[in-house]
């Protein structure tokens, strides 16, 4: 994995022409920022419409002259050579100020060094783009390679004369933007508008809302007083415009917007391979305003391209992406394949991904190791000494994850608290415990997995499910058999195939019960009883004393509630503190069998956050049990993807925190999602048992 130093230059505007320049400079591995002599106060003299009348050499060179004058050139090329020094590249950031909006239509990326006219951006030792933050608070999780979907719309209106954008709009060849785009995004499940149906408004908001990866969007645009238009299509193939600031706000209320939006310019109907767009790059205008919405980068063409350079730095964009993730690189690499085309600087990364990645190679470490820790574990499973400590996130894709409830509850009942705790489902739980009742957290738990199950599988589950009165466990159910019908990787079912006689459980349904039945066990489910409080079913250990976990008849122990019992649930963050007392003063409370399991066998830990309050207050509880010495003679694994961008300021620095947090208590950290565990989990059980 290459190393990159950091540099992000921020602008902030002074007077008409004159910005402040701010710089920051970071080494790899370097908890402190380095300085950056300057000869002078650092400042830039930038007049984007003296910079339109220029020719596009000229425009970069003045463009060079008025951003690296003032000290700004010298600290620049301190950490150039710095960089260099060290044997890493340099990684650029732009940040434009909220006082200096106009420098958003400047076309940076034609930057040239003042000294000797070169241009600087063409070549991936320097990644440059333009970064924005964001209000959105929801982090930029990165997905596993190999997993990645796509939506392609390709909007070709039938009746293009009848719309005033200002100037004519050719016909849109739609056979040749279909190519273009099957062959960018060969690799990634593609989903095609049109195809699948026509490409409305409608349904590439339905198609986003179900969750893709990359948005290659294809359609004419114009500007409406100074409001980006998108000209999409309606059910009769009609032009149908879409302000830009719709399709922004509904992709703030999409769970998981797209990761990527690439924004093509239109190839247009007519023979001759250096035909060009005519749309000067109006959709670019689209860049920032996605990316503050909460899209990790995006792609826009910001001027007229001529298709041979729109295809060359498309392939070569999407080739490069699929090399190691990083956007930046990708572009940076696409630039220089183009750089000798008169227009290459036409395409523009607008990005909030402080570290350019936008997927991971599962089970891949952040130094480039792979995890090796398999024959360990299909040999403790072998030997009935592993334990799966299973967490909420297991049923992340089923009905969705415990962040995204608490940003629901949140926004519905005005929680007062930081943007940044929004996420955090105790704490927004015990904000409506206090502001609406103890009862009612639990009783909207309830009701909100309903209706997310219904919302999502509506077309497959039996009609007697659909109603507000059906058995919760009952709907759970039918989706979660709904899901494991379509194929794949089911993890409940990959579990339920492992021999182990104990399976302690943080999630609180019981499908984990069902997949065992299904696999043709025995299990018994015991709840973690916490509370002096509450009425607890009867115990297996009270039914039948002699009781003793097997491979057969397996205990499934739910240590944080059922949703059946919702008493039970640990879900506020007074519940939190009350478990963790309780569990801690009163040994008894746990089980016997699950005792020793906890001290002297493998632990498997899978679907946990670590840094949520469910996996702290579990292995906090778990560091001061009795015997904790006996785990030292086993290899424990716990599941945990990259940190993700906006939950961390240092993604890299976090990384290292968590492998250092785990290193004295003999825990792995398997770096992915719980699905890809899950899934080389399987493969290496049925490889090696």
């Amino acid at each position: 994995m290459t190393d990159y130093a950091d540099l992000e230059i921020s602008v902030h505007r002074r007077d008409a022409i004159t910005y402040a320049v701010e710089l920051r400079f970071q080494l790899p591995g370097s908890d402190v920022e380095n300085r950056l002599d300057a000869d002078g106060p650092l400042l830039a003299s930038i007049d984007p419409a003296a910079l339109d009348q220029l020719d596009d050499d000229e425009y970069g060179a003045q463009l060079g002259r008025g951003l690296f004058g003032g000290g700004v050139g010298s600290a620049f090329r301190t950490a150039v050579a710095t960089s260099q020094s060290k044997g890493v590249r340099l990684r650029v950031r732009l940040v434009i100020g909220r006082t200096a909006s106009a420098l958003h239509g400047v076309r940076w990326e034609t930057l040239r060094d003042p000294s000797d006219g070169s241009t600087l951006l063409t070549n991936e030792n320097v990644l440059f783009s333009r970064y924005l933050g964001s209000l959105d608070w929801r982090p930029v999780s990165v997905r596993p390679r190999g997993d990645l979907s796509a939506l392609a719309l390709i909007a070709a209106p039938s009746n293009l004369d009848a719309i005033s954008a200002g100037r004519p709009l050719a016909p849109v060849d739609t056979e040749a933007e279909r190519t273009r785009a099957r062959q960018a995004l060969a690799g990634m499940d593609l989903t095609e508008l049109p195809g699948t149906a026509r490409p409305t408004a409608a349904h590439l908001i339905e198609n986003l809302r179900r969750g893709v990866d990359v948005l290659y969007l294809v359609c004419h645009g114009y500007l409406a007083n100074d409001e980006p238009v998108l000209l999409l299509e309606d059910d009769e193939g009609r032009a149908a415009p879409m302000l830009g600031s719709d399709l922004v706000a509904r992709l703030r209320e999409i769970s998981r917007p797209p990761r990527l939006v690439f924004l093509a310019s239109c190839q247009s109907a007519g023979a001759g391979a250096d035909r060009s767009s005519a749309d000067a790059g109006v959709l670019s205008a689209l860049g920032p305003r996605l990316a503050s919405s909460g899209v990790p980068a995006v792609i826009a063409m910001q001027g007229n391209v001529s298709m041979t350079t729109a295809a060359t730095f498309t392939t070569s964009f999407f080739s490069s992406l699929d090399e190691d993730g990083l956007v930046d690189r990708a572009t940076a690499v696409a630039r220089s394949v183009v750089r000798e085309r008169p227009d290459w600087w036409v395409p523009a990364l607008f990005m909030r991904l402080k570290s350019g990645r936008l997927w991971y190679v599962p089970g891949t470490a952040p130094g480039g190791a792979r995890f090796d820790k398999w024959p360990s574990v299909v040999a403790d499973i072998k030997a009935d000494k592993c334990t799966p400590i299973i967490g909420p996130g297991i049923s992340d894709p089923l009905i969705g994850s415990r962040q995204e409830i608490a940003r629901t509850w949140a926004r519905s009942y005005r929680f007062p608290m930081a943007p940044h705790n929004r996420e955090s489902l105790p704490q927004v739980a015990q904000y409506l415990s206090i502001n609406l009742g103890r009862r009612f957290p639990r009783l909207e738990l309830e009701n909100h997995l309903r209706r997310t199950l219904v919302d999502r599988y509506h077309d497959e589950l039996p009609e007697e499910l659909l109603g507000e009165r059906a058995s919760l466990d009952d709907v759970l159910e039918a989706a979660w058999e709904a899901v494991a019908a379509r194929g794949g990787t089911e993890p409940y079912s990959v579990l339920a195939e492992i021999p182990t006689p104990i399976y302690i459980t943080a999630q609180p349904s019981f499908l984990l019960a069902k997949a065992l039945v299904k696999a043709g066990r025995e299990p018994e489910v015991e709840l973690c009883r916490w509370r002096e409080d509450q009425s607890w079913p009867e115990s297996v250990f009270e039914r039948e004393p002699g009781y003793r976990p097997t491979a057969q008849r397996p205990l499934v122990y739910h240590l944080l509630g059922a949703l059946s019992e919702p008493q039970s649930l640990v879900l506020t963050e007074d519940d939190y503190f009350d478990f963790l007392i309780g569990v801690t003063l009163n040994q008894d409370l746990v089980p016997a069998p699950v005792k020793r399991a906890l001290t002297d066998s493998a632990l498997m830990f899978v679907g946990f956050r670590i840094d949520e309050w469910d996996f702290r207050v579990l292995y906090r509880s778990l560091m001061n049990s009795e015997g904790g010495r006996r785990r030292d003679d086993y290899t424990h694994v716990a599941v945990q993807i990259d940190p993700e961008e906006g939950t961390t300021i240092d993604a890299e620095r976090a990384r290292r925190y968590l492998e250092s947090y785990f290193d004295h208590s003999h825990i792995s950290l398997y770096w992915g999602s719980t699905e890809s565990f899950v899934k080389e989990l399987a493969e290496e059980w049925r490889q090696r048992r």
